[in-house]
């Protein structure tokens, strides 16, 4: 199939000051379409090479006008004031939005063509009116999705899974015992209740951007890291924290921290509170508040290296598997087949 998809982002390694998660498994999402015999188009800006001056492989194409596609496959995007609220042309606007509605106008409302919206941070109201159009299938990233929409998660290469070593990992020298990389949107109370208080008695860094960090005196941000910082600063921590929105947390919704901190053996503390949680990362791991976590921790600061650190980063990696990208193109490959039935009958008639 011809698919045309929209995403607001990277394929490579980017900009530091960009809050594009996507880059984690995006490429090989993209990758893994191409392999299985589609054509992909896209049909946002190419910000690899507008911004961070990447030409990409040859196998990747861009258009800015209205291609004949037989899919349009949409990662979500949403208002943000002061960036893609804008006007076209007022200082720091990004152009996402409005070249999404014009491509949902385009081939969703007037072409009626089969769409897949993957809301990958649970943006999309519930409300809103695509959910009732028949040629538009709702993807979410999560485990439990809502009414209505499918199980699309963020996908992790086979052979990324199938080559992580949980001996080498555990060789590694770690010495940051606790890390925090990702973004302050909407993450405050998790934050507060459970890494903060670790960050009084173990040494820690916090990577990305938090810009309200006041209340947290004690904290060690460090800011913004390149994309390509982010394995090495993994590797060479014991620990990580996953912090999700009450949205997430709701619908068992993983991000890609979990995956990156896990094939760099670095072990996720999971607070129990994110639905099934139990699938994704093993019970020893798994807190319940920030005294309970300071025990874990301790606990492995003294077997880093060991028989049961090796253990667990191995069980780490097991749990990977419902993320698989093998996975997600045969869900991919379903939903394309189900949207796309109507239209291919259609044709066969003519």
């Amino acid at each position: 199939m011809k698919i045309g998809y929209s995403f607001w982002g990277f394929l490579g390694a980017g900009i530091t000051d960009t809050p594009d998660g996507g880059r984690s498994h995006r490429a090989a999402l993209i990758d893994g379409l191409l392999d299985a015999g589609h054509h992909v188009v896209f049909l946002q800006a190419n910000r690899d090479l507008d911004e961070a001056d990447d030409d990409l492989d040859g196998r990747y194409s861009w258009n800015s006008g209205f291609p004949g596609i037989d899919v349009l496959f949409c990662e979500w995007r949403w208002p943000l004031p002061g960036r893609n609220t804008t006007s076209c042309n007022t200082p720091g606007h990004t152009c996402d939005l409005h070249r999404q509605h014009e491509l949902l106008n385009h081939y969703t409302y007037r072409r009626h063509t089969p769409t897949l919206l993957w809301d990958k941070d649970l943006q999309l109201p519930a409300a809103h009116p695509l959910r009732a159009v028949p040629h538009v299938t709702v993807c979410e990233a999560a485990l439990h999705p809502r009414r209505s929409a499918e199980s699309l998660l963020f996908p992790v290469a086979d052979q990324a899974i199938d080559t992580a070593d949980p001996l080498e990992l555990a060789a590694e020298q770690r010495d940051l015992p606790l890390v925090y990389i990702g973004n302050q949107y909407d993450r405050d109370e998790a934050f507060d209740q459970y890494f903060a208080p670790l960050a009084t008695s173990f040494d820690h860094q916090v990577a990305g951007k938090w810009t309200a960090t006041e209340r947290w005196p004690k904290v060690n941000f460090t800011g913004r890291i390149p994309f390509i910082a982010v394995q090495p600063l993994y590797r060479r921590s014991l620990t990580t924290v996953l912090l999700a929105p009450d949205r997430l947390a709701a619908r068992g919704q993983f991000t890609q921290r979990l995956p990156e901190a896990v094939l760099a053996g670095c072990l996720p503390l999971a607070p129990s509170y994110l639905l099934s949680v139990n699938q994704t990362v093993p019970g020893e791991l798994i807190i319940d508040n920030a005294e309970h976590a300071a025990d874990v921790l301790s606990a492995l600061l003294a077997d880093t290296g060991k028989g049961r650190h090796i253990d667990l980063i191995d069980r780490c990696i097991t749990r990977l598997d419902p993320f698989r990208l093998s996975k997600q193109l045969r869900t991919l490959d379903r939903l394309l087949d189900q949207a796309t039935v109507p239209t291919r009958t259609r044709r066969c008639r003519l």
